[in-house]
């Protein structure tokens, strides 16, 4: 449908620039469910007025951010076929876009209105394997070939086995926090507009920062990804290669080359596109990465080429390291060889950051009291007390900001809710089975319905013969 739209119109600039829009709005809605998990504890205890409460989150969320780099960011991007990140024909991935930012912001709205804690992690990456599988479909290949799944089960891993640690550390936690101080402040319900003991609000602040930094440093990451798929359609000769990864640059003509010989011999059915995008790539003039459209016309096809051909290569030497016909030399060899590429297609400007950062404090300020009502008084039989709050958000931080580190994808939502569960399970209190019923369905239904959603988005707006 979008395929006979040309790449230059009017049109395709004022769809992109929807695309942005959709995007921050996304973002603003993963504010309303797993920014609302970091200050549920410190406003439904009324340690922290909202306001400062939300500000202080989004402060720790910006530092997270800056300090958690764009792994996570780009561990989802790569989900998607290379020629869907970067079409070969140089146009804008408009139907990815609009595919998955309709899906997952349709998904995490319609959650959201129920008051279900419900994943953003889980709405994008349903979407993307949604348009993974579209794309497939609509180029005949078959899903076995035609998507990664080997990245799709790593990334899976992560957002399943979060939530099982997150209920046995923090119910474990408080278990032990009973056994040791018993009885006080810990464990004894809010009062209604009135404020814990000092050292109490300290703790609960403590382990809201917590959250709130290692959120940053995961689920602040997963929409800078998208962003900067969205501003590469509108400004491709700006964004499409990084000009500042340096050495980098300098050396992909030399990594292309060393690529080919493994990527004929162990590629998959795209091995030959994969083979004519390396050899492309020996031709590439680093100064590329830094003309203008005043110096060069052709700059914006030359630059979202040879970003396409990187993406490509790339994609051929990750099947290198996953065929078992490979050696553990050339693994380690395809291995080396993707991370030295990744540079100059995987950054991010530190303004991208900022709005990420600002959409999720936007978002959590305007739409968090649902969230924190679940999960302070519809998840237990009895309401939530700080000592449960503190265990949970001790715990999840701590998971969150690992998972952070190693590149890995984790539901800060799915973390903090089953955090919160094992506590009141930990405590004799029980759990509310129609709440809990509520979010494990939306857990269980929120990959498929993303997937389908966005699946058959991409292949009706993809499809050239619509």
């Amino acid at each position: 449908m979008l395929a006979h739209i040309l790449p230059s119109s009017f049109a395709v600039i004022a769809l992109l620039v929807g695309c942005f829009v959709l995007v921050l709005a996304f973002e603003a809605t993963n504010g309303f469910h797993d920014t609302a998990n970091a200050v549920a504890t410190v406003i439904y205890t009324n340690t922290l007025k909202p306001v400062p409460a939300v500000i202080w989150s989004g402060i720790m969320n910006f530092i997270g951010v800056l300090v958690g780099g764009i792994a996570v960011a780009y561990a989802l991007v790569e989900i998607l076929p290379p020629d869907v990140l970067t079409p070969p024909d140089g146009a804008p991935a408009l139907p990815m876009l609009i595919s998955l930012f309709v899906s997952a912001l349709f998904w995490n709205v319609l959650t959201w209105g129920f008051g279900i804690p419900n994943s953003s992690s889980h709405c994008i990456i349903g979407a993307l394997i949604g348009v993974a599988c579209g794309d497939a479909i609509l180029r005949h290949r078959s899903l076995a070939l035609g998507v990664d799944w080997h990245q799709i089960v790593t990334v899976l891993e992560g957002l399943a086995l979060s939530p099982v640690l997150g209920l046995v550390l923090a119910g474990g936690l408080y278990g032990i926090l009973r056994l040791v101080v018993r009885r006080g402040h810990l464990f004894e319900p809010p009062e209604k507009d009135k404020p814990p003991v000092w050292w109490l609000r300290g703790l609960l602040v403590l382990t809201c920062t917590g959250v709130s930094f290692s959120h940053g440093t995961n689920d602040g990451q997963k929409s800078i990804g998208l962003i900067m798929l969205t501003i590469i359609g509108l400004l491709p000769a700006t964004f499409a290669l990084n000009p500042h990864s340096g050495q980098a640059l300098q050396q992909l003509p030399a990594e292309a080359r060393a690529a080919i010989p493994l990527i004929q011999q162990y590629g998959d059915d795209k091995k030959q596109d994969g083979v004519a995008a390396a050899t492309a790539l020996e031709s590439f003039k680093p100064s590329e990465a830094t003309w203008t459209l005043q110096q060069a016309p052709d700059a914006v096809k030359q630059r979202t080429e040879s970003r396409g051909n990187v993406y490509a290569v790339i994609s051929q030497l990750r099947h290198v390291g996953e065929n078992p016909a490979a050696s553990k030399a050339d693994k380690a060899k395809a291995t080396a060889l993707r991370k030295k590429m990744g540079p100059p297609v995987q950054f991010a400007p530190i303004w991208v950051r900022v709005l990420s950062a600002l959409c999720l404090g936007v978002g959590t300020m305007v739409g968090y009291k649902r969230v924190v009502r679940t999960l302070g008084e519809r998840l237990g039989k009895s309401h939530m007390t700080p000592g449960q709050g503190a265990s949970a958000e001790l715990v999840g931080s701590v998971l969150i900001g690992l998972a952070g580190a190693t590149g890995l994808p984790v539901s800060t939502t799915h973390v903090i809710t089953a955090g919160i569960a094992g506590t009141m399970i930990a405590g004799g209190q029980g759990v509310q089975r129609g709440m809990v019923v509520r979010i494990v369905a939306a857990w269980i239904f929120t990959l498929p319905a993303t997937m389908l959603i966005a699946g058959a988005l991409f292949y009706v707006l993809a499809n050239p013969n619509l």
